[in-house]
C-alpha cells in the first residue's frame, strides 16, 4: 500500500476489513503445525492481492505469452510491444537456433535423463563448455541446468563459516541464497561504491580464511555498470576472489557483446570466476561457471547443483551454442540493441522520467516513487498496447518502486517513440 497518502491508506483498510467481513465463513482453521496461510510470506503476499483487487488493479504477473516473446507479443489474443523479456538480441525464435535444438532432440531426445556424472552426458555439454570458456579467455567452463541454482551451488561449495562474502547491496537473490548455505559473514556494500567496498575489505579481510567478492557486471534492477578494473584490483590487493554475474552483460555489454570486461577494458584472465545465464542473451536456459580449469574441475565433481542434478537438456544446450555462434557472427546485433537502448533512454530523460543510473545499454528503469504509481502506469500502458513490469515494493524500497524496460535488437525507433509516448500518456 506504499504509496497512498495517511488517508487513503486508512480508507483501503477499511475496505479490505468490510470484504472480509462479507465473505464466506471461513473453514475450520488447521492445527498451528498444518495451517500452511502461517507460512512465511503468505500473509503478506494475500494482502497485496486483496489491496490490488481493492484499488480495481489486475495483477500483471503471470500473463501467458501467446507465442514468441521478443520485441512484439501476443498476450491474450492481441499484440502489444514488448518490453518485459530478456530476448535482447531477438535469437529466441531465429530460425538457426530452433534448428539446432530440433537437432539435438533429434539425436539425444529432449532430456539428458539422467546427472552428467552418470550417464547423462553428451557432446554438446563439452561443446557449449568450450564455446562459453573461449567467448570469457578462461581455461573451462561448467553449464548448470539453474542460473539461481549456479550461484547457490557454487558459493554453498566453495565457501564455510570460516570465510566472508561481499557484495553488492544490489546483488541478485541466488548470490544471497548461496551465501546462507555456505553460513559464511555476508556484507553488503552501497550500490556500485567501490571505496566502501574496499573499506569493508580492508576492515574484514584478516578475521576470516577465505573471501568472494561478488557483483554484476549489468544490474538487472538498475541498467547500471560496475568500474570492473578497480573492484579486480580491490580482490588482489586483499587476496580475495572476485566473481562477477554475467547474466544481464553477455550480448548487451561492449561494441561486440562480450561482456563488462570488454565494455570496461578489462583483460577477462583478472576476474576469478565468470558466472553467466544461459535464458536471455542465449535463448535456452541454465546458467554457467567460467574459470581456472581447477575450480571448474572441483565444482563438476563436488558441486551438489551439478553432480546431483540431471544434466542441461540437449536441446537448450544447442540452442545456447548456436545462439553464442550467431551472436559472434553478427555484431550487428548488440549494436542495434545499444542504439535502441541508448534511444529509450534519451527520449524517457527528455520527457522529465527519472532513469536513475541506467548506462542505457540494455536495461532502462523509470522510477515512479510509488508501487501505487507503478501498478498503475503499468495497467494503463497494457490497455494501450505496451508491455511492461512493474516493480514494487518489498522488491526494491518504495521510493524506488518503477516500470523496468528490457530493451531488445529487434525494436524500431518507431516502436521506441510510440512506447515513451505512451509512457508519457500514462503519467498523466
Amino acid at each position: 500500500m506504499g504509496g497512498l497518502s495517511a488517508a487513503a491508506r486508512a480508507a483501503l483498510l477499511e475496505r479490505l476489513t468490510r470484504r472480509r467481513g462479507e465473505e464466506a465463513p471461513a473453514a475450520p482453521a488447521a492445527s498451528p503445525g498444518r495451517d500452511l496461510s502461517t507460512l512465511p510470506g503468505a500473509a503478506e503476499i494475500a494482502m497485496m492481492r486483496e489491496a490490488g483487487a481493492a484499488l480495481g488493479l489486475e495483477s500483471p504477473y503471470f500473463r501467458p505469452h501467446e507465442g514468441i516473446a521478443g520485441a512484439r507479443s501476443v498476450i491474450g489474443g492481441r499484440e502489444c510491444l514488448n518490453f518485459a523479456s530478456y530476448n535482447y538480441l531477438g535469437l529466441n525464435g531465429d530460425p538457426r537456433v530452433a534448428a539446432a535444438a530440433k537437432a539435438a532432440i533429434d539425436r539425444h531426445g529432449v532430456s539428458a535423463s539422467a546427472s552428467r556424472l552418470a550417464s547423462g552426458e553428451r557432446p554438446v555439454h563439452g561443446a557449449l563448455e568450450a564455446a562459453l570458456a573461449a567467448h570469457h579467455g578462461a581455461e573451462a567452463c561448467l553449464a548448470l541446468v539453474s542460473g539461481h541454482a549456479t550461484n547457490v551451488t557454487v558459493i554453498g561449495q566453495l565457501l564455510g563459516p570460516r570465510d566472508l562474502i561481499l557484495h553488492d547491496a544490489l546483488i541478485h537473490n541466488s548470490v544471497a541464497e548461496g551465501a546462507r548455505l555456505a553460513g559464511a559473514r555476508r556484507v553488503a556494500f552501497p550500490h556500485n561504491d567501490w571505496r566502501a567496498a574496499e573499506r569493508e575489505l580492508a576492515a574484514q579481510r584478516r578475521r576470516h580464511g577465505r573471501a568472494l567478492l561478488v557483483i554484476e557486471g549489468h544490474y538487472s534492477m538498475d541498467g547500471d555498470v560496475p568500474d570492473l578494473a578497480r573492484f579486480v584490483e580491490i580482490a588482489e590487493r586483499h587476496d580475495a576472489l572476485l566473481m562477477v554475474d554475467e547474466a544481464h552483460s553477455l550480448g548487451v555489454l561492449g561494441p561486440t557483446g562480450q561482456g563488462v570486461a570488454e565494455q570496461c577494458g578489462v583483460d577477462p584472465a583478472r576476474v576469478d570466476i565468470w558466472m553467466g545465464t544461459l535464458s536471455k542473451t542465449l535463448s535456452a536456459c541454465g546458467g554457467y561457471i567460467a574459470g581456472r580449469r581447477a575450480l571448474v574441475d572441483l565444482l563438476r565433481h563436488a558441486a551438489p547443483g551439478f553432480v546431483y542434478s540431471v544434466g542441461l537438456a540437449p536441446p537448450l544446450a544447442a540452442a545456447a551454442l548456436e545462439s553464442l555462434r550467431v551472436m559472434r557472427a553478427e555484431p550487428w546485433r548488440v549494436r542495434r540493441l545499444q542504439e535502441n537502448a541508448a534511444l529509450f533512454l534519451r527520449l524517457a530523460r527528455e520527457a522529465g522520467f527519472d532513469t536513475g543510473g541506467s548506462a542505457g545499454l540494455g536495461i532502462v528503469p523509470v522510477i515512479l516513487g510509488s508501487s501505487v504509481r507503478a501498478a498503475r502506469m503499468a495497467a494503463a500502458l497494457f490497455e494501450a498496447g505496451v508491455n511492461v513490469q512493474p516493480i514494487l515494493f518489498p522488491a526494491v524500497p518504495e521510493r524506488s518502486a518503477r516500470l523496468r524496460f528490457f530493451l531488445c535488437s529487434e525494436h524500431t525507433a518507431e516502436e521506441i517513440e510510440r512506447a515513451v509516448a505512451a509512457l508519457v500518456a500514462a503519467s498523466r
